[in-house]
């Protein structure tokens, strides 16, 4: 299994791919969580994605790219993986393909949990979080929507897209998934 999802903040990808990680035992990859334990550790690409983040900035691809490429050699990573929040942009979904053809283990399908914008505001205004407020909310939407439609036609251009609908209970887009997916 080796699979990305995509969708907007607030689509569920978190959960889900939490879902298929433990039932596939297969790694759940997060671009914030690789980020933030690289700062934490200190390493290299931490130390820049650190200097970035201070200046506000976002980190660039080639740091976030190099991040995944190191958690992609971990031993765990080898039967497979679920990647969230990478790839953001065309040229990551790009850098992507191009390493693990390198490898010889090519992605297998994307998943595009594909939620409409009023329930994602919905759900992200109920979680009450500093950052969640309804112009924050508006603008990383428009942002999710610039950057990542391209990658959407990316993988659809592949014949890899699968688009889920991510409204029901968990369950139920658990099963979608798994449907898209062909587990």
């Amino acid at each position: 299994m080796r699979i990305v999802f995509l969708g907007a903040p607030g689509s569920g990808k978190g959960t889900q791919a939490e879902k298929l990680m433990t039932k596939y035992d297969v790694p759940h990859i997060s671009t914030g969580d690789l980020l933030r334990a690289a700062v934490a550790d200190g390493t290299e690409l931490g130390k820049k994605a650190k200097t970035a983040m201070d200046a506000g900035e976002l980190v660039s691809d080639d740091i976030v790219i190099g991040m995944i490429r190191e958690r992609l050699k971990d031993d765990d990573a080898q039967k497979g993986f679920i990647l969230d929040g990478f790839p953001r942009s065309h040229a990551q979904a790009a850098a992507l393909d191009e390493m693990l053809a390198q490898e010889a283990r090519p992605l297998e399908k994307a998943v595009h949990l594909a939620v409409d914008n009023d329930e994602i505001m919905s759900r992200l205004m109920a979680r009450k979080r500093a950052d969640d407020n309804e112009e924050t909310i508006r603008h990383r939407l428009k942002v999710y929507e610039d950057q990542t439609h391209p990658v959407i036609n990316y993988y659809a251009a592949q014949a890899k897209l699968a688009t889920v609908t991510g409204i029901g209970n968990m369950d139920e887009i658990f099963g979608r998934i798994e449907q898209a997916i062909g587990v």
